[in-house]
């Protein structure tokens, strides 16, 4: 629980005011930008009540929290006397000493952090009414089916605009430029061009070539036409002179900008786009279980590395594609078997204030919030860790085996299961006892000894 004590002693064992230079955070973590970082005192900052971990990352010490993040952070920037950031900013001035891997994930999760409630809203609702319809409880052409359907498909339709809008955030760009590049490229002339399947492209000027594609639900090809923006925006705004600014930059940036992502990178992305979902897809059908099972197992590496939101535009392209997913049911099992192998750890220690933080973990992981449960307990067993991993495994390749998927962007998290509800229902639930069963037993087994008080 947030107090001003605890937080004076996190500013304090982080160098004191002095050595702070800002602070944000997101979900679950309090991120603080230091001048120097050899003031850092990890012991005192991890022997704070309420305090789940901590890490230090590209530029950044990230002090692990929970879900209750929030109440910390009014209190750090009250005391600290800086201006309070929304959260999920990652975009600050930490770009220096990234690679290129870093700042690709900082683009993709800063870009899809903002947009995830509304599209995880919009996926429950989506896979509970197609689990509903598959079992008959409801019609698919029913009008309340219709109606709810509009509800969730809107988002996932349009989702080019919602990624415009949020990339451009992250590129330090016009928002609104942004979205009018994204409006162009799912105009109706483009979409029903689609519907008809008469013509395969458009001509520019009589001679450039603008293909035909369906950009519905697509991801790879507006978040690089943004990139692309950004830089055309820059460069136009510094060579003209300021008092035509105003009208011209924008003109001549949604034109020039437009032009490229109708007739090179929207195809290209569209490419690769199918490209990425074509190789998980691959791998599925040579063998669902030892697709699941290598999806499952490098799934906690993938979260504790950043890695993991590479896996956000291919499970959105499998959605666009075909209507549903396998990676996701494979995302859940493994927040599962995290929150499984964490809460084998309650047993192995006598710590009183250790036990309280493992349990706020292990609840958090069933809610979908794992940064509490992998930072914060499994950083310090390793062997719990590993059973981590081996039971998302082993788990992701039962209900591959059984081909469970999904039909819409879910938050991988206990209350995720009712959009499982269809033939799937029960390999989804024989998944969720296989994670957590598994992965406690083997962490317990592993961890021989009892941590001391």
């Amino acid at each position: 629980m947030a107090s001003t004590e605890s937080t004076h002693a996190i500013i304090e064992a982080l160098g004191g005011k002095a050595n702070i230079n800002n602070a944000w955070h997101c979900i679950t973590r309090l991120r603080f930008s230091l001048k120097d970082n050899a003031l850092i005192d990890d012991a005192a900052l991890t022997a704070i009540s309420g305090v789940m971990g901590t890490q230090l990352q590209n530029g950044q010490m990230q002090v692990i929290i929970g879900t209750d993040v929030d109440d910390w952070y009014e209190l750090i920037v009250e005391e600290l006397g800086i201006a309070k950031q929304d959260a999920i900013d990652e975009n600050l001035d930490e770009d220096e000493g990234k690679t290129i891997v870093g700042r690709f994930m900082d683009i993709v999760s800063g870009t899809f952090g903002p947009i995830v409630p509304a599209i995880a809203g919009a996926g429950m609702i989506k896979g509970l009414m197609s689990g509903l319809a598959a079992v008959g409880v409801v019609s698919n052409t029913s009008d309340t089916y219709l109606v709810l359907d509009m509800l969730a498909s809107g988002v996932f339709t349009f989702l080019p605009f919602f990624v415009a809008f949020s990339a451009a955030r992250i590129f330090k760009t016009n928002q609104f430029v942004a979205v009018a590049i994204a409006a162009a490229m799912q105009y109706t002339t483009m979409t029903n061009a689609v519907s008809a399947g008469e013509i395969s492209q458009f001509l520019l000027f009589g001679v450039i070539p603008v293909p035909v594609f369906n950009y519905g639900g697509t991801v790879i090809p507006i978040l690089c036409s943004v990139a692309l923006l950004s830089v055309v925006w820059r460069f136009v705004d510094k060579v003209l002179p300021q008092v035509m600014r105003t009208v011209f930059t924008p003109t001549i940036s949604l034109f020039v900008t437009g032009a490229i992502a109708l007739t090179v990178i929207g195809p290209i992305g569209i490419f690769l786009g199918n490209v990425l979902a074509d190789c998980v897809g691959a791998l599925f059908a040579f063998s669902p279980i030892v697709a699941g099972f290598i999806c499952g197992v490098t799934r906690p590496i993938l979260v504790f590395t950043g890695l993991h939101h590479a896996m956000t535009p291919v499970a959105l392209q499998n959605f666009a594609n075909q209507g549903w997913d396998m990676l996701m049911p494979t995302m859940f099992m493994a927040n599962l078997a995290m929150a499984g192998a964490t809460l084998a750890m309650y047993f192995k220690t006598k710590d009183a204030t250790e036990r309280s933080l493992i349990i706020s973990a292990v609840v958090s992981a069933f809610l979908g919030i794992t940064e509490p449960a992998l930072f914060g307990i499994l950083s310090k067993y390793r062997k719990a860790f590993a059973a981590a991993c081996l039971g998302a495994g082993i788990a992701s390749a039962v209900i591959c085996a059984f081909g469970v998927r999904i039909y819409g962007y879910i938050l991988s998290s206990i209350f995720s299961l009712v959009a499982y509800i269809g033939p799937y229902f029960p390999f989804a639930i024989l998944g969720i006892v296989v994670a957590v069963g598994s992965a406690f037993a083997i962490a317990f087994v592993l961890n021989t000894k009892k941590a001391a008080a």
